[in-house]
């Protein structure tokens, strides 16, 4: 069996491990929320230029300031799917290091818990011993009474 020298150097070893990963989910969730900010910005901006167009046009606008606007839409269009592309891989991305870390989080405790198991192993053997020894000088002065009376 592993001494608790070992098992405590296996734990840190895992608790760096899982504090790495839990950094690695962080960022994860950081760039999966900037991406969805990305999105609402140009949506927002989609909008709010589709709002002009509309103002344009009532005022009257010539044909090809008018395929100028729609085509530029179409490039917002085109950018919004890309961008909901990117946010649907970051939840991806974000899903498997949330499960990596939780995994490795799992490991970590485990390897607590049998470090905790085993010191009090420790302790239970260390008081028996200690136990044996009280007995034995007990039993020792008990002879030494018996003996001079």
């Amino acid at each position: 069996m592993a001494s608790l020298a070992q098992l405590r150097l296996v734990a840190s070893l895992e608790e760096k491990k899982s504090q790495s990963l839990s950094r690695q989910y962080q960022q994860a969730k950081q760039y999966l929320f900037e991406n969805q900010q990305k999105l609402a910005g140009l949506e927002q901006y989609r909008l709010d230029y589709l709002k002009q167009i509309k103002q344009k046009v009532t005022v009257g606008v010539n044909t090809k300031t008018l395929i100028q606007h729609q085509n530029f839409v179409g490039k917002l269009d085109k950018a919004c799917q890309q961008q909901t592309e990117i946010i649907n891989q970051s939840v991806l991305v974000c899903e498997q290091r949330k499960k990596q870390w939780l995994a490795q989080e799992a490991k970590a405790q485990a390897i607590l818990k049998l470090i905790d198991k085993n010191e009090e192993k420790q302790r239970i053997n260390q008081s028996r011993l200690e136990q044996k020894m009280f007995d034995e000088i007990s039993s020792q002065q008990f002879i030494r009474r018996s003996s001079h009376i």
